[in-house]
């Protein structure tokens, strides 16, 4: 049985690794054969995930990930998969077909959202200037350079903490600390360069939901299960409602971002949501500055056990399956 990892961030949106070939590099001495892009509001990393995985024997898998709204959960107070926001929903595509020809009304809706998601992190970048200025650092920050050097075109507010840490702190011995340090203190709600999200950021669910179907993906849910205290959120802590939920809105598909997980509840989760009638898929993420490895594991084991890899495999077929026009 070979290992798979679905679910994984290029610098197309932001990641840990500074290109898409050494994450494949990795994945390919690491052992893990099927390999899922899936970057926000994103496809552009496509053909050169294609290729590299053609030039390393490895298997693709292309997906994509949005932050959608939910008007009736926001309403009723309900946090979903984002535990601080009410009614905030990520949601991943899978099995997009390649090349993606989006048109018409969904590359429209998919190229505002992108657009949006860019101005936003450029206000924060205005702010985080006048900040620096009012503390007496001669630093600014060039949001159009920080674009075209640390992004492939999309720009989140980790690019602003890289690029900052890389004026303040060149030579750091751990710079995904730092990072991570600068985007809390400074970029978080709370922080003095903090900008809220505008509505129009957020595109409804069922609007998400059609653009992915119209890229021929599946509409995924990526569930956080428990977190390091053991708690889950107000969506996910009934499993049998949130299944017959997430089945009501049109979901087929659900994910795990295994380091989240104990191995316990990783397997009853998964398992049941697999006898339940989902594709069930695992990931790693690495959208943050931390090197982990591509291998997945969870949160209290070195790997996944035979059960999860077992999990995991069957779902990349049944995307695989999907992809190549077969299901």
């Amino acid at each position: 049985m070979i290992d798979v990892n679905a679910h994984l961030h290029t610098p197309y949106s932001f990641s840990a690794f500074s290109s898409v070939g050494q994450a494949l590099d990795m994945a390919a001495a690491e052992g893990v054969k099927v390999v899922g892009i899936n970057d926000f509001y994103s496809t552009d990393g496509y053909k050169e995930w294609k290729d590299g995985c053609s030039e390393r024997d490895l298997i693709p898998l292309f997906g994509i990930e949005f932050i959608a709204l939910n008007a009736e959960d926001q309403a009723a107070g309900l946090r979903v998969n984002d535990p601080n926001n009410p009614g905030r929903t990520y949601i991943s595509g899978k099995g997009l077909k390649y090349p993606v020809t989006l048109s018409g009304e969904p590359a429209r809706q998919l190229a505002a959202v992108r657009a949006e998601s860019n101005a936003q992190v450029e206000r924060m970048c205005e702010k985080l200037n006048a900040w620096l200025k009012a503390e007496g650092k001669d630093i600014v920050l060039d949001f159009n350079e920080i674009r075209t050097t640390l992004t492939k075109g999309m720009v989140r507010e980790r690019h602003l903490a890289k690029a900052l840490r890389l004026v303040l702190y060149p030579d750091a011995e751990d710079p995904a600390k730092l990072e991570n340090e600068l985007r809390s203190k400074l970029l978080k709600a709370g922080g003095p360069a903090f900008v809220p999200e505008d509505p129009k950021a957020f595109l409804p669910m069922e609007t998400v939901q059609h653009i992915i179907e119209a890229a021929g993906g599946i509409p995924t849910y990526p569930f956080l299960a428990d977190d390091a205290k053991g708690n889950f959120t107000d969506f996910e802590g009934d499993l049998q409602k949130a299944a017959d939920t997430l089945k009501k809105r049109g979901f087929r598909s659900v994910e795990f971002i295994t380091t989240r997980n104990t191995t316990a509840v990783l397997e009853s989760y998964a398992g049941y949501l697999e006898d339940e009638g989902f594709i069930v898929t695992f990931g790693s993420e690495h959208n943050t500055p931390a090197m982990e490895p591509i291998k997945l594991r969870t949160r209290d084991a070195a790997g996944l056990s035979e059960k999860l890899r077992a999990i995991n495999y069957r779902g990349a077929c049944a995307i695989l399956e999907h992809q190549a026009g077969k299901a």
